[in-house]
């Protein structure tokens, strides 16, 4: 590093034998930029050759569509473990599972089993330097008590790396025991495709980047949730471990609950600058510093997004983000949780450094008065569409989307719904 390139840091906190100055970590004399194309998904200059591809697909399609070529992929249909396992030699092909997967089916003893390769379980597919690039569609269909134990490994997943274009959906792992050292998921390990529409459930351990669904994001997940309980040191989240600055989580939620260290959150450990949007968590949340209900360490934009799980730390704890970073943005969420921690605690952001906006905390279930960003309200005004509707309320400078509804009932043509003194708000999409 050039020295005379070195400036004094915006913002220092100084924790547990660990620096942070802006977006860099110091701890045991080793030095990590938290950010794009840095800790969470190193790629090996993949980026270099990205625009000349794209040219190449360009061309390709452009002569594809000139001779009336079928776009319409074939499927590979996936019945037993054995073809599972198989997709590993088939990594841009199109897949589609048939049926449930479990401890009966054909293959589980040979390659998901305690006792497969070598007790180390299930391998994933695809690798940093061999990703998967094609389709997995599980028509909703299950997979499960698939076991994963590889502590000293990294993108420990079902699929362990998804590249751009891949694409994950419609699938279920259920009951899955998933162990690994980083970037680490029930289902996928590192993400730079899409996830779309799944689920996971089970256990889910690491040292640093651990998510019950997906470990490192780049990508997209959306309309997916995560009920595994998750254990790890560094970005652990609920849903997602950590999120860089293209990654992004839409209409998602997690119920399970979370433990870690350092940048804790029910849904997502670090956004590194990507976008959370219209999710939620309720699992409880557990670690040391930087610990959020929803978000642990918020670098990017959270937005339409709640949190209602119990939260406990020492350090910026809060009830949806533990720490707003300069750079992090919040605007028309909420929490409710109860909030515990000893330095830096709020009942919606335990410490802010960017830009709170549109935002509440309920004061009564919270058990907290204060907040760095935001505004504390009683469980009736936080029942109250006025609260968030009304520009004359304290705290609200722009309305909600959000519309009453009757119990029971949705209201899609609207963000938020709310049954009128009966709940908070909820997101519509919810059933």
């Amino acid at each position: 590093m050039d020295n005379s390139q070195i400036t004094a840091p915006n913002r220092v906190a100084v924790r547990g034998g660990m620096i942070k100055a802006d977006n860099y970590y110091f701890r045991k004399n080793k030095m990590s930029q938290r950010g794009w194309n840095m800790k969470v998904i190193p790629r090996r200059g993949k980026h270099h050759c990205l625009a000349g591809l794209g040219i190449l697909l360009i061309t390709v399609a452009l002569i594809a569509g000139m001779m009336g070529c079928e776009t319409t992929p074939d499927y590979l249909e996936i019945r037993n473990w054995y073809d599972l396992y198989a997709i590993g030699g088939n990594l841009g092909g199109h897949h589609l599972l048939m049926n449930d997967l479990n401890p009966a089916t054909d293959g589980y003893g040979e390659v998901a089993s305690e006792t497969a390769n070598q007790g180390k379980g299930w391998q994933p597919i695809g690798t940093s330097d061999d990703p998967f690039t094609g389709s997995f569609d599980g028509q909703g269909y299950e997979i499960s008590d698939i076991f994963i134990n590889r502590p000293d490994e990294s993108l420990v997943g079902l699929f362990g790396a998804v590249d751009v274009g891949g694409v994950i959906q419609n699938v279920k792992t259920v009951n899955a025991t998933v162990t690994g050292e980083w970037a680490i998921g029930s289902l996928v390990g590192e993400n730079w495709g899409d996830v779309r529409n799944s689920y996971s459930g089970g256990a889910v351990s690491g040292a640093d980047c651990v998510g019950g669904l997906v470990g490192g994001n780049v990508g997209g997940v959306s309309d997916s949730c995560s009920a595994a309980n998750v254990t790890g040191h560094w970005d652990v989240g609920g849903l997602v471990g950590c999120s860089d600055s293209y990654g992004t989580v839409s209409n998602s939620y997690s119920v399970g609950n979370v433990t870690g260290e350092w940048a804790v959150g029910g849904l997502l450990g670090s956004n590194l600058g990507g976008v959370v949007a219209k999710s939620y968590s309720t699992g409880g949340v557990t670690g040391d510093d930087y610990v959020g209900g929803l978000v642990g360490d918020n670098q990017g934009t959270v937005s339409n997004s709640y949190s209602i799980g119990s939260v406990t730390g020492e350090w910026y704890v809060g009830g949806l983000v533990g720490d707003n970073d300069s750079l992090g943005i919040v605007s028309n969420s909420y929490a409710r949780g109860s909030v515990t921690g000893y330095s830096f605690v709020g009942g919606l952001v335990g410490s802010n450094w960017g830009a709170v906006s549109n935002s509440f905390w309920n004061i009564d279930t919270s058990g907290v008065n204060e907040s760095d960003g935001g505004t504390g309200k009683t469980t009736a005004a936080m029942q109250d569409i006025a609260t968030f509707t009304n520009t004359a309320t304290e705290g609200l400078d722009n309305p909600w989307d959000i519309t009453a509804v009757a119990p029971g009932d949705t209201n899609s043509a609207f963000t938020w719904n709310i049954v009128t003194s009966q709940t908070h708000p909820f997101l519509s999409w919810q059933v």
